[in-house]
């Protein structure tokens, strides 16, 4: 279905590729069942939290665990199109939920184990999902807000039996494991096949529908970014909620024959327990976020076998040449930077072959047209800042999202003058690589986290000491940036320590604890343009000054 060649002639790669997404695809049947058919091997390797549990699932493993994940929602009378949250962690359950989903037709929304019961109910309702599937410790989240959600139909907990719910595990044992194409709707590849949601800064999180051939796609990110091949132990370090997980744990490296690590580890990153493990397990190809290969070159990598890794891969913001020297003078390899979005496959990347600039995102992957272009769709000068865009050519860029869900503006906002517009700024220099600037829409990237300042705005201002408040990204030098918030006091209610900490729990309650406050600068007044909206840019002038001093 693809012919992706690889060479150090980047035009020779540009002009060789060819995907042919077919009317019908199904990643479930035409993937994994074909694999566990003709070239069973290992699937993925889950490792429990503690190290003590490794356990190697294979294709057919897998094909049969999501069929009867597929025949009990069959059961339940779900049905093709209908949306179902999911919030699961790094356990073999996720993978047999996803592709049991991606089967029936059923539309994952997966969502970060770190939401709580507000960001939930909003997912729930936005898209009027009618089933829940989380773990037994997350459950409570549901129960909190299920009266609020009347299109929940069904509620599947997996590890444990609650009243009222569907037991994931007893569910599965009286199901079949046998599953043909017959037996569900068809899947287009046009069809929707699951949900992100995005965040921005002017309302709340936007469905991001991705269809059954934006998993096909992902073969460009596989090839051409993280050189993936049927040898391959794969390791990406992602939260299951998030689109980085489609990246670097679902798609690219099945579609490539890799075989992936899923490790159960706690939101406490455990920089000795990933090192070992890498060794261990024999990881060939790794992806983390710049902040875990900060924290990486802060330790004494010469007591770990980093040996077997042959390819590293990063992305979310730059990567400090310091640390990349660190890493490549430990394992050999150079940190290959990659860009994309929740609405695109990989768009750009360090192409293996292709000299790595260090600060640069790379060039444009075969098969993508990208550049750096002004508001009307005209390409910039080398070296001047524009918008990072997508041409929409004919046929449609593989993996481009086709709009979001029921927003129309948002739509207008990002497919104009002929391209898809991502709402970040770059350069591009005279080689044509890229060289990432900002975020158009004041997205914070902390950790490899993205946060939306108006979500923790939303929470801040819920608090009865918040008279108003604006929130914008400080840098720091671990994790990218900080989320760093003005306020200002609410009548009867004096800055002080214990104020600052009162107003941090809050948000850490209220909304996922990674969205909070780390800073908090009380101020009399915030700074306004003629028409009463809050600049921001003056706001982050200030924090990037401080951050410097």
């Amino acid at each position: 279905m693809f012919e992706l060649p690889k060479s150090s002639d980047y035009e020779a790669m540009r002009d060789g590729i060819r995907i042919d997404i077919p009317e019908h695809y199904n990643f479930g049947f035409d993937l994994i069942d074909k694999r566990a058919r003709d070239a069973d091997k290992t699937a993925f390797i889950f490792v429990s939290r503690d190290g003590g549990t490794v356990e190697h699932h294979r294709f057919s493993d897998l094909s049969k665990a999501s069929n009867r994940f597929a025949n009990a929602l069959k059961s339940l009378g779900a049905a093709k199109g209908d949306f179902a949250f999911a919030m699961i962690p790094r356990i073999p359950a996720w993978y047999e939920v996803m592709i049991g989903c991606v089967k029936t037709g059923v539309v994952a929304m997966p969502g970060t184990n770190l939401l709580m019961p507000k960001d939930i109910e909003y997912r729930i309702n936005k898209a009027q999902a009618k089933l829940a599937i989380v773990t037994a410790d997350a459950a409570d989240k549901i129960e909190a807000i299920r009266d609020k959600c009347p299109s929940l139909e069904h509620l599947i907990v997996i590890g444990g039996e609650r009243d009222g719910w569907v037991s994931y595990e007893s569910a599965c044992a009286v199901a079949s494991d046998e599953l043909s194409r017959g037996d569900v709707e068809p899947s287009r590849a046009d069809d929707t096949m699951l949900v992100y949601f995005t965040s921005g800064t002017t309302a709340f999180p936007k469905m991001v529908p991705r269809d059954h051939g934006y998993a096909l796609a992902h073969a460009i990110t596989g090839r051409y970014w993280m050189d993936l091949s049927e040898d391959d132990v794969h390791w990406s370090l992602s939260d299951t909620g998030w689109a980085k997980a489609a990246w670097g744990m679902l798609f690219p490296p099945w579609l490539m024959g890799a075989t992936m690590v899923l490790y159960d580890g706690d939101s406490r990153f455990d920089a000795d327990m990933h090192l070992k493990l890498i060794g261990q397990l024999g990881v060939t190809t790794f992806c983390a976020p710049p902040t875990v290969y900060r924290v990486f070159a802060q330790a004494d990598l010469s007591q770990y076998d980093l040996s077997s890794i042959r390819h590293s891969i990063s992305a979310g913001e730059p990567l400090n040449p310091e640390v990349m020297r660190v890493w490549k003078d430990v394992t050999g390899t150079e940190v290959h930077d990659g860009y994309g979005q929740t609405e695109t496959i990989n768009i750009v990347a360090n192409i293996p072959g292709l000299p790595v600039r260090p600060g640069s995102m790379g060039k444009p992957v075969p098969g993508i047209e990208v550049d750096v272009v002004d508001d009307d769709g005209a390409a910039v000068p080398d070296d001047e800042v524009g918008h990072i865009a997508v041409r929409v050519t004919e046929p449609y860029p593989p993996g481009l999202f086709r709009g979001y869900y029921q927003d129309d503006a948002a739509n207008r906002l990002c497919f104009r003058n002929g391209w898809y517009y991502t709402g970040d700024t770059a350069s591009r220099d005279a080689d044509g690589y890229i060289w990432f600037v900002g975020r158009s829409d004041d997205i914070i990237s902390s950790a490899g986290y993205r946060i939306s300042p108006f979500e923790v705005e939303s929470a801040l201002q819920e608090h009865p000491a918040v008279a108003e408040s604006a929130v914008v990204g400080k840098p720091d030098e671990l994790r990218g940036a900080i989320v760093k918030a003005y306020v200002i006091p609410a009548a009867g209610h004096a800055p002080s320590a214990e104020l600052e900490k009162d107003i941090q729990d809050f948000v850490k309650n209220l909304t996922a604890p990674y969205k909070y406050p780390r800073e908090i600068e009380f101020r009399e007044s915030l700074p306004k343009t003629v028409s009463g909206k809050i600049r921001r840019v003056e706001l982050r002038a200030e924090a990037e000054a401080e951050a410097e001093a």
